[in-house]
């Protein structure tokens, strides 16, 4: 059931706070891992390609390289990938010393967000020749718009695979992970997303797993995302705040000297879960 009230907009700060840490090992922080990973090694190999890094530039392996069979050549500045993504695993893995079951699922999840990247890479291509002909071509790697990349994470991390770690028989260190509740031994995907522990109830509040719950979040009343009242509210339904919005509107100025204005008003609803 609704409630409404005639009380001012709730405060955006409660919206703003629904993040939740990643110190668990869920499948958000599979998808936080993963994608840091892949944002160091984009912005890396962007700066290379821009000039903005001594220490790399275009990618040489490809310069002046002939595929005969296609019909063309390496030319102009491909980014170099492969620079991109050893610097991020010298960097983004650098953390993961301890030898747990944890570190497994990071190491994991961090190669998998570079591989995604790595697969993105972009072919472009130049015509060269008279009169508009493509006489020779050449062509070059560029680096996919990180969006895209995010969004695939995105759909890798509401696909993510439930894992478990297999351990070493002397000394029962865990050396590799494999996919929990199967019937026989598998291993994740290279480009999967995995993850040890289930993720918490982030519909109310729990100050040990760092989730604020979301009760008092704003929502979309006809949004059937998870932005919608449906699914943020977790089924306890929504409040409905009514309230007026008054400004001076349609100024003008009278000689002399004066501006006079009208009053407008804008009745406003806005929603809150339960």
């Amino acid at each position: 059931m609704k409630h409404t009230s005639t009380a001012g907009p709730p405060s955006n700060s409660v919206a703003a706070s629904g993040s939740c840490r990643a110190n668990r090992g869920s499948r958000e922080a599979a998808f936080t891992y993963a994608i840091t990973a892949a944002g160091v090694a984009h912005a890396i190999t962007a700066a290379c390609s821009q000039g903005n890094l001594s220490q790399c530039g275009c990618d040489r392996e490809k310069q002046g390289y002939y595929n005969q069979e296609e019909g063309w050549k390496w030319g102009g500045c491909s980014a170099d990938i492969k620079y991109g993504i050893e610097f991020s695993r010298r960097f983004v893995d650098a953390r993961e010393i301890k030898k747990t079951p944890r570190r497994l699922m990071n190491l994991h999840n961090n190669e998998a967000g570079r591989k995604v990247l790595e697969e993105r890479m972009k072919l472009e291509c130049k015509c060269h020749g008279v009169s508009g002909s493509c006489t020779t071509k050449t062509c070059w790697t560029t680096l996919p718009k990180f969006r895209e990349i995010g969004y695939i994470l995105k759909e890798k991390y509401n696909d993510a695979v439930h894992v478990e770690v297999v351990r070493a028989s002397r000394l029962r260190q865990p050396t590799h992970l494999k996919v929990k509740q199967t019937q026989g031994y598998r291993k994740p995907m290279e480009t999967d997303l995995v993850y040890i522990e289930r993720s918490p109830n982030y519909c109310e509040e729990d100050a040990a797993t760092g989730s604020v719950g979301t009760q008092g979040r704003l929502c979309n009343r006809t949004s059937p995302h998870t932005d919608g009242c449906d699914l943020m509210c977790c089924g306890r339904g929504y409040n409905t705040h009514q309230y007026t919005k008054v400004w001076q509107c349609n100024c003008k100025f009278q000689w002399c000297c004066f501006v006079k204005c009208n009053t407008c008003s804008e009745r406003t609803e806005v929603f809150t879960c339960k």
